[in-house]
């Protein structure tokens, strides 16, 4: 089976689950940061890793009430290493930092915590908090921090009750365009 199939059916399958504490499905939280991403004109690789950024959500299948039971599933870390198998750094690093962003800006913007939503605010605390200035630094060395950092603040806000979005199949050309054997290593 193809990655864009198994991505389809993963869509297809876990897609119209709720999203951990939101009021969105995975599918239009997914769809929504994806939306932000081209809306702003970005590459391929970064709409795809969008797109794909909460993929260890569907392929773990977890309660909605993960977090509530004390849980930091690592979602970033197994999304990462699934699509690693099909895409190169410009699609996973940002993906696999995007949680690692969030406690970023928490210590570099210190107005950011207001902003996030309770869910979220839940999750930090499980995925250890905003960071000391020994992890700032080591965050700013990775050179995909950026994106991930612009990633972070599609994920923010990406949770719009009945925003109307593309489908999957509109991300598609953006997919093909990042799978390793399309893309610039």
């Amino acid at each position: 089976m193809s990655v864009l199939v198994e991505i389809e059916k993963l869509f297809e399958n876990h897609g119209g689950e709720l999203y951990f504490g939101e009021l969105v499905t995975q599918a239009e939280h997914a769809l929504q940061a994806a939306l932000e991403a081209e809306t702003e004109g970005s590459t391929s690789a970064l709409i795809t890793s969008a797109l794909l950024h909460d993929v260890g959500h569907l392929l773990q299948g977890l309660p909605e009430d993960i977090a509530q039971q004390g849980v930091d599933a690592h979602h970033e870390v197994i999304g990462s290493k699934w699509l690693g198998k099909y895409f190169g750094a410009d699609v996973c690093e940002p993906m696999c930092l995007h949680v690692d962003a969030k406690r970023y800006l928490c210590t570099v913007e210190p107005e950011y915590l207001a902003t996030l939503s309770d869910a979220s605010v839940l999750s930090l605390k499980l995925q250890g908090g905003p960071f000391n200035p020994e992890q700032v630094a080591k965050f700013e060395s990775n050179p995909h921090f950026k994106e991930a950092v612009r990633l972070r603040r599609w994920d923010d806000r990406a949770k719009i009750v009945g925003l109307e979005t593309p489908d999957v199949a509109h991300f598609r050309p953006y997919i093909e365009a990042s799978l390793k054997m399309n893309s610039p290593q």
